[in-house]
């Protein structure tokens, strides 16, 4: 299986970064050959025409296009040492040494760098600097992949910036994000943009039933509610718990005809949200208090002291702790939205008389209700509602606040 399989209906940029990685492989072995070269002996030849490899790359797409996805396949196809690469084969081949550890995340030249957190922050961009400065171990390329580029604070960026004006020779940077806005004018003036669309539901569907064994029923469902978004797809068809979540948001709209029941839908809705960063807490605070516990010599057990000195250390993991609490609970709420929005989508769909398939078919009676009982213009300001609260809630306005002004909104439509 070649790296480029899991990028779903991609086909333009599969076939750029392609391209990119075979002149890249060209580069490595015309190194090599200088390297070796017996002095006297003619040098091997200089690489002409367009260059299709750079040091700087920028994915963007909406949320579920893959961008991450294409980012790491590229990175393995340039740490690929398949051995058919000398009879012609294309860098890439998913199976090799290089290919793997990068896919798996254990290759030494390759740092795959998401957050948990609301930002990136410049401390942590300045060891990632150093980092691109280092020589590829391997002899290849030193990778670095920043998931979320659109998550870097201003100063993070202006780091970031002098690496990627003046790079290490072998150093690649890949950055994802949204769209090219959400990075510094400076930064994404430096890089190769590449777009990737949402991938179309049957190829979302295909992928769920070949890479993670869905029954085809199921896998066209997920895809299909989810609009092609390739993550929440596999969650959706995986995960009971958040298929009955996104059942209990689909309710919304049956649930607002007076202002009592707009004010308990939208506090239900903090409350599951605050439910899925509680959980996440549980899995994962509990165990990393532990470890940096035992790491810094505290003694055995919950309660045990710890050593003079190490107290900021251990304030430093709560406030992160906390600041993942709040992406999770962010992050819950936004998809919560993301799926009402699903539905007054349909309902427009219906009004309009468009030929399209509803995304909730499984709710089509809710959506036919809502469609019959309102106009076109009263969907359309409900979805603006919904819009505007997404927006309010990146300004850190109160959730709650953002949310009952939501679900009011959409009882007046």
């Amino acid at each position: 299986m070649a790296v480029w399989d899991d990028v779903v209906g991609q086909d333009r940029v599969t076939e750029h970064l392609a391209a990119a990685a075979r002149e890249a492989d060209a580069i490595v072995s015309a190194d090599r050959a200088l390297d070796a070269a017996v002095p006297g002996e003619p040098a091997a030849p200089e690489r002409t025409g367009a260059s299709q490899m750079t040091h700087a790359w920028l994915f963007t797409g909406p949320p579920g296009s893959g961008r991450s996805t294409a980012a790491r396949a590229f990175a393995a196809a340039l740490q690929c040492v398949s051995p058919d690469r000398a009879l012609g084969g294309a860098p890439g081949c998913g199976f090799c040494d290089g290919c793997h550890t990068t896919l798996v995340g254990t290759h030494a030249d390759v740092e795959i760098v998401r957050t948990d957190l609301l930002s990136i922050g410049v401390k942590e961009t300045r060891d990632l600097v150093r980092r691109a400065s280092l020589s590829p171990a391997g002899g290849r390329w030193q990778v670095i992949v920043l998931e979320d580029a659109d998550r870097l604070t201003e100063g993070a960026g202006n780091v970031l910036l002098k690496a990627v004006e003046e790079p290490a020779p072998r150093t690649v940077w890949l950055l994802c994000a949204p769209s090219i806005e959400d990075v510094l004018p400076t930064i994404r003036s430096r890089c190769r943009q590449l777009t990737l669309r949402t991938p179309p539901v049957d190829a979302v569907a295909d992928v769920l039933m070949r890479r993670d064994g869905i029954e085809p029923q199921a896998a066209a469902a997920a895809a299909r509610a989810t609009q092609g978004h390739i993550g929440r797809a596999r969650r959706l068809a995986t995960d009971e718990r958040a298929r009955a979540r996104r059942a209990a948001v689909l309710k919304l709209p049956l649930r607002i005809d007076d202002i009592g029941g707009c004010l308990k839908a939208a506090q239900e809705l903090i409350d599951a949200a605050g439910e899925d960063a509680k959980q996440v807490a549980e899995e994962v605070d509990t165990k990393e208090t532990e470890e940096l516990r035992a790491a810094l010599g505290a003694a055995a057990g919950t309660g045990g002291r710890l050593p003079r000195g190490t107290a900021g250390a251990m304030k430093e993991l709560q406030d992160r702790q906390k600041r993942r609490s709040t992406r999770t609970q962010r992050d819950s709420l936004d998809l919560a939205l993301v799926d009402l929005t699903g539905f007054y989508r349909d309902v427009l769909a219906l009004q309009m008389g468009a030929s399209v398939q509803l995304a909730n078919e499984e709710v089509r009676d809710s959506v036919q209700r809502i469609a019959q009982n309102s106009t076109a213009a009263r969907t359309l300001r409900r979805i603006e509602a919904i819009i505007a609260c997404r927006g309010a809630l990146d300004r850190n306005v109160a959730p709650l606040l953002a949310v009952e002004a939501m679900t009011t909104a959409l009882r007046a439509g």
